[in-house]
């Protein structure tokens, strides 16, 4: 690695050519999914006043404690760091259907969107300060069938991915805000005379979010949870029948789970379903993703009580899985054609030439410098052309070009108003990169990202 002056800020990273294939590869998968079940795309701002966030996912979980990004505003109107970068979209999408009245469209408002987040907290190995996100949200019917619609377009994004077989499906159900009440109180009569026998930090969990106890990594907490009350035993009927019926539609679309009485999620909003997707083999240290039921989310953004499910998933975590598993994506940013040149007015012929081949649809590079046709030969090698198209003062003057096929190193003298022809014969018209803006949007080719 060079010693660079300047470098990334800790916690972030740039997303090079290489893994910008597999971004491109996950929104396409991501959007055609998204498509395919009638969910249309929004973009929220990246940030929000941070009561949007401590409203939304709760100010004593983690998220809100320790990884909000806080943003200092310069107009002393709008006082101190009230703005807040996202750690998620739920919340700023929860807010948008709000504000512009959405519950007066057709329902549900189905909604997906494709980003980037932040968190503060410490980095780690796969948590990054900047991060990107494909977020699905269903909001305004609350439905059984809806939960296991929505879990199955995730299921289908990530065997499209090649990756499913590496995930399991962990699955729970939460109750009602009601019943998680009662069972909450349960588990803090349950702690009282056993808090010096927690770590420090679950000490804090108890006294500000009890429900976080229950996904906790600390051998001394599951090792007290094995005699706590449990949340299945204040489960409300309506929830155990609701549960139940997910489970039975998950099993009519050939969907495997795990049921997991432990799963909570670490955000407040959620209510009934919750689910991840978990490593095999480390569990949730590499889960790709999660989401839930948030039936009260909307009535604490100041709209009228609206159900809503939704699911969030990490594309570094997806990317990383894909190269784990030897999946290479697939990409269109090949050379197919290097143009080398000696002289201004080959240079000139070129220019033309190399501009006609990419409006065909080849990928197309050349006219480069003034160096010699020897250098020029090893960048179309670098580049990995296909074919080289060579123009020299000979060739200008007698109105032909040198046609090189780089794999098999063979090349041909050929007419020059031939060249762009023979270049597509060769490629072949399937091949070519093309798309093409209609006035109509639903006409725009899928390749445009």
């Amino acid at each position: 690695m060079a010693d660079a002056q300047y470098r990334t800020p800790k916690g972030t990273h740039d997303v090079l050519p290489e893994e910008q294939r597999y971004m491109t590869y996950i929104k396409k998968a991501v959007r055609h999914r998204a498509r395919q079940a009638g969910y249309q795309r929004i973009d929220p701002p990246i940030f929000e006043k941070r009561e949007i966030f401590e409203r939304g996912i709760g100010q004593h979980t983690d998220i809100v404690e320790k990884e909000l990004f806080l943003v200092s505003a310069t107009n002393k109107d709008e006082g101190e760091k009230e703005f807040a970068l996202r750690p998620e979209f739920t919340a700023g999408i929860c807010r948008s259907y709000v504000e512009h009245a959405m519950q007066q469209l057709v329902q549900p408002v189905q909604l997906y969107a494709i980003g980037p987040c932040f968190r503060h907290d410490r980095p780690q190995k796969g948590r990054f300060r900047q991060f990107h996100q494909f977020n699905f949200e269903l909001i305004g019917l609350r439905d059984p069938s809806l939960d296991a619609q929505l879990i199955q377009m995730v299921v289908k994004i990530l065997q499209d991915l090649k990756i499913l077989d590496r995930l399991t499906l962990q699955i729970n159900n939460i109750g009602t805000s009601e019943s998680r009440k009662a069972f909450l109180a349960a588990l803090k009569d349950y702690f009282i005379g056993k808090e010096r026998n927690l770590p420090e930090l679950d000490q804090k969990r108890l006294a500000a979010n009890p429900l976080r106890l229950l996904d906790s990594k600390e051998e001394d907490t599951q090792i007290l949870l094995k005699s706590a009350p449990t949340m299945e035993q204040f489960m409300d009927s309506e929830s155990r029948q609701y549960h139940e019926t997910v489970l039975e539609y998950l099993e009519e679309l050939g969907i495997k789970y795990n049921p997991n009485p432990g799963l909570v999620r670490g955000l407040d909003y959620y209510t009934q379903t919750v689910f991840e997707f978990w490593d095999q083999s480390t569990g949730a240290q590499n889960a790709v993703g999660g989401g839930g039921r948030y039936d009260g989310l909307i009535e604490l953004l100041g709209g009228k009580p609206t159900p809503g499910i939704g699911f969030a998933g990490g594309m570094e975590r997806v990317m990383w899985h894909m190269k784990e598993a030897g999946i290479d994506a697939p990409h269109k940013d090949q050379v197919d054609v290097f143009v080398a040149q000696l002289g201004p007015d080959a240079k000139k012929q070129c220019l033309t030439l190399i501009s006609k081949l990419r409006d065909l649809g080849v990928h197309t590079v050349g006219a480069l410098g003034e160096a010699s046709l020897k250098s020029q030969m090893r960048h179309a090698d670098r580049f990995g052309a296909k074919f080289t198209l060579l123009l020299g003062q000979m060739e200008v003057k007698e109105g032909t070009i040198i046609l090189r096929d780089m794999a098999a190193g063979k090349q041909k003298q050929i007419k020059f108003k031939d060249a762009i022809s023979e270049v597509v014969k060769l490629l072949g018209e399937k091949n070519l990169d093309k798309y093409t803006l209609h006035d109509h949007l639903g006409n725009l080719d899928q390749n445009v990202d």
